[in-house]
């Protein structure tokens, strides 16, 4: 069984993953903090593939991509980080990012690496669901790799229940058709998104992400989808003063509400 899918099969609810910039803040942190994270009690971990146009992504990710670039992070170089990484990690693990470098490197490379190291999934968010059904399902389903879609509160229902029949692991709810970013609460218009979708009665396990950066909105999300996302809170933290992995384990917990 895949990793993602067993997670929402023994946990149904206040699921916690964590994205942050493979190669940011330094070069060789990537490992580190993924092993931080997973022993603090974080569900499931998205490592983002650093790119030179993150266009979709707030100032926060667009800083972080940017340096891990200047850091010299790569996808070839990522691959060898986390090559042993299942050796110390059980928790899934995903790859997040753009689809022009995976296609610099090669789909079937791509997805044949991912297998190889343990990787249970990917988000690449500018990947059309067409697409993806037309020339790259039969090699994810030959290495047993799930890729997650992503649906905003532009998305109709239609296209939900599309997305929900067709896609694998669990769909990525976006709470605002805007860039990444952390926010203090939401607004009435996303309120009511999540409760269309939750009416949908999806078959799919749903994560909310953007916006998410406290325990209030983290709370708040949970009531209307199995967990939540979070990123440019936690990329961010990453660049504060002071030990990391304190650091992380009061993120974390102050996420949690312990």
């Amino acid at each position: 069984m895949n990793r993602i899918e067993k997670l929402f099969t023994d946990r149904k609810e206040n699921i916690l993953s964590i994205y942050f910039t493979a190669g940011h803040p330094t070069l060789d942190s990537t490992t580190t903090i993924i092993e931080i994270l997973a022993n603090e009690g974080v569900d499931m971990v998205e490592i983002g593939i650093p790119f030179s146009d993150p266009v979709a992504d707030g100032p926060a990710i667009q800083h972080s991509s940017h340096q891990a670039l200047v850091n010299g992070m790569n996808l070839r170089l990522l691959f060898n980080q986390l090559r042993d990484i299942r050796k110390r990690i059980s928790i899934p693990l995903l790859l997040m990012g753009y689809l022009n470098p995976v296609l610099q490197y090669g789909m079937d490379n791509f997805v044949k690496d991912c297998s190889r190291i343990g990787i249970d999934g990917t988000i690449l968010p500018d990947l059309p669901l067409e697409i993806f059904l037309d020339e790259y399902k039969t090699v994810y389903n030959r290495y047993g790799l799930y890729n997650v879609f992503l649906a905003t509160p532009q998305t109709s229902d239609s296209r939900y229940r599309l997305l929900d029949q067709e896609s694998s692991g669990f769909l990525y709810m976006v709470s605002a058709s805007a860039t990444t970013g952390a926010k203090k609460g939401f607004e009435d218009y996303q309120q009511k998104y999540f409760e269309r979708i939750r009416d949908l009665n999806l078959k799919l396990p749903r994560l909310i992400g953007f916006g998410i950066s406290s325990n209030k909105t983290f709370v708040h999300a949970c009531k209307y989808a199995n967990g939540t996302i979070i990123g440019s809170a936690f990329v961010k933290l990453l660049e504060e003063e002071g030990e990391m992995r304190t650091n992380i384990r009061q993120f974390i917990r102050s996420i949690r509400g312990n």
